[in-house]
């Protein structure tokens, strides 16, 4: 996992159920690293940053939505990385979010194992992680221990920092996900990482 570097770092504000989020995800680690950057994880839940600006999906608006899911497959071919559109679709990722801000607060060598693995069943090989029976074994596929794992998403601690996350979004102008941050200069979207590269490389 990427840390933040004593220099330059860019913040990336994320939720396991944005396609876009999960196209970012595949290339920002490799910007960062060509920017000799360090990478701050920023979990957020997208449905309380969505309730708290007046924001949807645009998956919600039809047209919008159709022509959408047919530009992130284009951005997918461009990046050359799997994007399978999720059946599911919109999963609740409540769990999903408070658990990665959990192994951020108590197991960070675990967390980017985590994330892969998420990233991966939500939008590789599409599963319902809205189900709980599909993320137990999503997780011991994994290798993690899905007790455990229920044990620290439901931890109080856990969930408030989560609150906090998110609601720290919403105060920086956050929107949507993916968000990113270089300094005070916000990024939406996947489709701007150019601009981050070259925020990173001023």
């Amino acid at each position: 996992m990427n840390s933040p570097a004593a220099g330059k770092q860019v913040e990336f504000f994320f939720d396991f159920g944005s396609p876009t989020a999960y196209l970012a995800y595949t290339q920002l680690p490799k910007i960062a690293a060509e920017c000799g950057a360090g990478i701050v994880w920023r979990p957020m839940l997208l449905g309380g940053v969505f309730k708290a600006t007046g924001n949807q999906s645009p998956v919600l608006v039809a047209l919008k939505g159709a022509w959408m899911w047919g530009d992130m497959e284009r951005w997918a071919w461009r990046y050359g990385v799997p994007l399978l559109k999720n059946p599911h679709f919109i999963i609740n990722t409540l769990t999903l979010m408070r658990g990665a801000v959990g192994l951020q607060l108590r197991q960070p060598g675990q967390f980017q194992r985590y994330v892969d693995a998420m990233f991966h069943a939500m939008w590789v090989e599409p599963c319902n992680l809205g189900d709980a029976a599909v993320v137990a074994a999503t997780l011991q596929k994994a290798g993690f221990d899905p007790a455990a794992f229920a044990a620290l998403a439901g931890d109080p601690e856990v969930k408030a920092k989560l609150i906090e996350l998110t609601d720290e979004a919403v105060q920086r102008g956050v929107f949507g996900a993916p968000t990113l941050f270089v300094g005070n200069e916000m990024f939406f979207g996947q489709d701007r990482l150019e601009f981050v590269r070259e925020a990173l490389l001023r």
